[in-house]
């Protein structure tokens, strides 16, 4: 008896939560996201393969999700006076929060497909070839990306000479080369 592939979506979920995170930036709206991208995955089960990647499907269907809502928010009214943002509060620093928020500032300023590539390389654990299929690219392309992504966080985090202390697996994923040659 053939399993519902219903059933695997929900492993799926921490993922997919990750991703939309280093997407968004904004916890509130990865989990909209997310639950979003799982309403349509859901509702349009009979279009998934059976035998098929389900964590490339729910990836695509997400970052598809992200993009709609980036282009929807470009049209939307900014804090330009700064209302908003002067209400936000910030923990206070330590040691490892002083890198991370240089590696969060260096990675803000990459590109949404250099962003992307390395979350899906450096921190989903996705391969070249399964980041090439969910982006929609050549496999060159991801290599590229991922490649130029990481030159240019080295050099915004001046890490040229010197070793960043990462606690965080996902960061030290994301900046360091461990797909040698996928």
């Amino acid at each position: 008896m053939a399993t519902d592939p219903r059933d695997e979506i929900v492993t799926h979920l921490n993922a997919m939560r990750a991703f939309a995170m280093s997407l968004t930036r904004n916890s509130a709206l990865a989990d909209d996201m997310v639950q979003d991208a799982v309403v349509k995955a859901w509702t349009k089960i009979d279009t998934f393969q059976p035998g098929t990647n389900m964590r490339a499907w729910l990836f695509t269907i997400l970052r598809n999700t992200y993009y709609s809502h980036h282009r929807k928010a470009r049209r939307e009214v900014s804090d330009s006076e700064g209302e908003m943002s002067a209400q936000l509060a910030q923990k206070p620093d330590h040691d490892g929060r002083l890198n991370l928020r240089d590696f969060q500032t260096a990675f803000a300023t990459l590109s949404d497909e250099q962003r992307e590539a390395l979350i899906l390389v450096g921190a989903s654990g996705f391969s070249y070839e399964e980041a090439a299929e969910t982006c929609n690219v050549a496999v060159g392309t991801i290599k590229s990306r991922v490649n130029r992504a990481r030159a240019q966080l080295s050099k915004l985090m001046h890490l040229e000479d010197d070793v960043l202390e990462l606690t965080d697996s996902v960061t030290a994923g994301i900046v360091s080369d461990n797909q040698s040659a996928a």
